[in-house]
């Protein structure tokens, strides 16, 4: 559960930063590897890189 929202800014080069308090809660760190991939109805879905590629080995999609 996200405890603190945070309201984040996409810059003028496209890049988002995200606060290190919201990652360190979703178990990441400094140099963990995501994948950023469109749901189809308008959220922006950010998962661990080997999460999302054991659901598409797996399922052959991505959640």
């Amino acid at each position: 559960m996200l405890r603190e929202p945070a309201e984040l800014t996409i810059d003028a080069e496209g890049n988002v930063s995200l606060p290190l308090g919201l990652l360190a809660e979703a178990g990441l760190s400094p140099g963990s590897r995501l994948l950023a991939y469109s749901a189809g109805d308008g959220r922006i879905i950010l998962r661990r890189e080997e999460d999302a590629m054991r659901d598409l080995l797996e399922r052959g999609e991505l959640r």
